[in-house]
């Protein structure tokens, strides 16, 4: 027996003349019935277009168990969701019923269709969007992550996993179904964190293993090997680079070595945003930004570590952590910055078992209300007190300055000190963390009069800035405090020869290694702010444009010569 989960399954909806401009996208291909279209842990799998017959899309069941069919499509129907832009490896089988007809649209195409038909492409983003949050609503068997809610490495894959929109399951390896899914699957609490695919098992697993399985890690590719445009790091200054760049032709490559969203996704509530007066979280901000520089054809691979960066007259030369490089003629370095810590006993034990660098419902959802501790005085620190308040925890706000509003907007101050929840403690520092296996109370100190107490603290949210993640980016110019220079900034004296062939100084957000950029917080005097991100990762973009046409007219004077 197949139960028939398909009943909310989103279908698209084309006029015939919008069915015939999809076909010339693609490759026609007779199917009989039974026959595989595609199947769990391929790597690739195409647009398809039924033109005639049917076709069901199933989760095959495990063990003997039964099939759990997610769709049925007939004549003008497709089947693909969001992976299709990601390129994830495909965890559904899609098989004809019938005999029929089916048009095959490749990554190539799609990719075409996407940036050049505004029609269709928005009627097959908004079905992509609904299919992935229907297969997140019903993901048991697609991804299961089992682990101990109170371990660093497990908080390290449930992350990876909410900023991939993974369609996942969570079990804590506590509760009863987590208890029976390691029974199931032989596993003891060593093996933890484990992660169930639809091809295999991973214990112990990490972010960069469930990428490789899911097809989501850096893969060698006619089309990623060399490129116009390779962007380090996907929070708000890359992903508004890889938007504009591919939506304006640029072939563009994403590295990110954690997962898209950088800081930004931390914050629970960004409520100065242009265009948000509601407000939104920098999850949904950011995850929507993904989806778009999907949208337009960029390649987005994380967890994916750059090494190094190597310049020469023709281009330049990405290192991975792997050993394989990607030429581009452009790179913009978005890599922003490392969270910094405080300088405690027990500080790395209790990272992901109390204490968290943002505070969004993943961090929060065992906290019931109980008290926990927010460190630092900017705005995501108080975002993140509101936030938590929001929650029912009872809260101390602890910041090392005099005064509350030195380093935070005025109107969460004021809705902070309105607040009975959060308690504010100026001219204070965390001095000592407590507890068995999870943090359970923090000390305070007064900065003043060097008085100390112990307050209980289930968690610690810990938001005192960063240092910038610059080490990559070799021969830039930097400040004493390793933050990259760009264009004015540079000193006459650090600018290599090279520039006076150009015949021009460095455009902006140009660093002193030409074609190279430096957007958002790894860039000197950067403001720290989204909106200020997003629109440096767009300007630079404008500048690439420029220095592309200032590469391509040197080149066609050399050859003049």
């Amino acid at each position: 027996m197949v139960p028939d989960l398909a009943a909310g399954h989103t279908s698209a909806s084309f006029s015939a003349e919008q069915l015939a401009r999809l076909r010339g996208y693609g490759t026609a291909h007779e199917v009989a019935a039974g026959e595989v279209l595609y199947a769990p842990g391929d790597p690739d799998y195409d647009l398809i277009l039924v033109d005639s017959g049917e076709v069901e899309v199933v989760r095959v069941g495990r063990d003997g168990g039964p099939d759990e069919v997610v769709a049925h499509e007939r004549q003008g129907g497709i089947l693909g969701e969001m992976s299709l832009l990601s390129r994830q490896a495909v965890y559904l089988t899609a098989r004809a019923i019938t005999a029929g007809a089916v048009y095959r649209i490749d990554g190539r195409q799609l990719r075409r269709l996407m940036s050049t038909d505004a029609e269709i492409s928005a009627i097959l983003l908004d079905t992509f969007m609904k299919r992935r949050n229907e297969l997140k609503a019903t993901a048991a068997r697609s991804l299961e992550l089992i682990g101990d809610e109170r371990s660093s490495a497990a908080h390290a894959l449930r992350t990876y996993a909410a900023r991939l929109q993974l369609p996942h399951r969570w079990l804590d390896a506590e509760s009863e179904d987590g208890r029976a899914a390691l029974g199931r699957e032989e596993m003891e609490v060593a093996d933890l964190p484990v992660a169930i695919t639809a091809s295999g098992v991973l214990r112990r697993a990490t972010p960069g293993m469930l990428a490789e399985r899911l097809g989501l890690s850096y893969r060698l590719g006619e089309e990623t090997t060399s490129t116009d445009v390779v962007i380090v790091g996907a929070g708000p200054a890359g992903l508004a680079a890889a938007v504009y760049a591919a939506s304006e032709g640029l072939a563009t490559v994403v590295l990110d070595s954690v997962g898209p969203g950088g800081q930004a996704a931390a914050s629970s509530r960004i409520e100065n945003y242009l265009g948000f007066p509601a407000g939104l979280s920098g999850g949904d901000l950011l995850s929507r930004a993904h989806t778009q520089a999907l949208k337009f054809g960029a390649s987005v691979f994380s967890p994916c570590e750059v090494q190094s960066l190597r310049s020469t007259s023709t281009g330049h030369r990405v290192t991975l952590g792997d050993g394989n490089t990607i030429k581009a003629r452009v790179v913009i370095c978005a890599s922003g910055a490392r969270y910094r810590t405080l300088p405690l006993e027990r500080w790395a034990e209790f990272e992901g078992a109390g204490i968290y660098y943002a505070a969004t419902e993943l961090e929060t959802r065992r906290l019931d209300g109980s008290p926990v501790t927010v460190v630092g005085g900017a705005n995501s620190a108080g975002q993140a007190a509101i936030f938590l308040a929001s929650r029912g925890c009872e809260v101390d706000l602890v910041i090392r300055a005099p005064r509350i509003g030195d380093g935070m907007s005025a109107y969460l101050v004021d809705r902070i000190l309105s607040d009975s929840r959060i308690a504010v403690h100026t001219s204070t520092e965390v001095t000592a963390l407590h507890g068995t296996g999870s943090l359970a109370a923090v000390d305070l100190t007064s900065r003043d009069d060097g008085d100390s107490r112990t307050h209980e603290s289930r968690a610690l949210f810990c938001f005192i800035g960063a240092v910038p993640a610059t080490e990559w980016i070799e021969g830039a110019a930097k400040d004493e405090d390793g933050f990259v220079l760009t264009d004015s900034q540079i000193p006459a004296e650090e600018l290599p020869s090279v520039w006076g062939a150009l015949g021009s100084g460095p455009l902006p957000f140009e660093t002193s290694i030409p074609s190279v950029f430096a957007v958002g917080d790894l860039r000197h005097g950067s403001m720290k702010r989204v909106a200020a991100a997003v629109g440096e990762g767009a300007s630079a973009i404008a500048s690439a444009h420029r220095a592309l046409t200032r590469l391509a007219a040197l080149n066609e004077e050399e050859q003049r010569r």
